[in-house]
């Protein structure tokens, strides 16, 4: 009988501590006061362009990837990847295009996103480095934009 008692004493204990910790996890106020996180607003095509242009540019500007080694371009690979993607949201919201014409631009960030899938700058005398699909590329979009522009 003892160990009946005991084993009811403990189960009750753990469901209470459960019960416990689960009401923890709740608010004691019944009302939800904490405000909805508000969108960012996306970057219009113009802006997008213009901002992935910038990073271009400023890449070129300061010198490119003039270091031969590995881990030495990561930081500029990356500073060019992000407004691609940013230019890749724009042109997916654009209205007045469709996406057979940015058809060539999406390959372009495609194979950026695939020369930043593998994790770090392979350097630039690497077999399989991956400086042109990020760099190269990114110079290509650029190209691309000027050849054809949404404004």
């Amino acid at each position: 009988m003892g160990r009946h008692i005991w084993g009811k004493t403990v189960g009750t204990l753990v469901l209470a501590a459960a019960t416990v910790a689960a009401s923890g996890c709740s608010s004691s106020n019944d009302e939800d006061t904490t405000k909805p996180a508000a969108k960012a607003e996306a970057l219009s095509v113009t802006e997008a362009t213009t901002t992935f242009q910038a990073a271009v540019t400023k890449f070129d500007e300061d010198g490119g990837c003039l270091e031969k080694a590995p881990g030495t371009c990561w930081e500029q690979m990356q500073a060019l990847m992000k407004p691609a993607r940013d230019l890749r949201k724009a042109a997916n919201a654009d209205k007045g295009t469709g996406a057979e014409f940015w058809s060539e631009a999406y390959a372009l960030i495609d194979t950026m996103e695939e020369g930043i899938a593998v994790g770090d700058d392979k350097g630039a005398t690497a077999i399989g480095t991956n400086r042109p699909d990020v760099l190269g590329s990114a110079h290509d979009l650029s190209d691309w934009l000027d050849d054809n522009p949404v404004a």
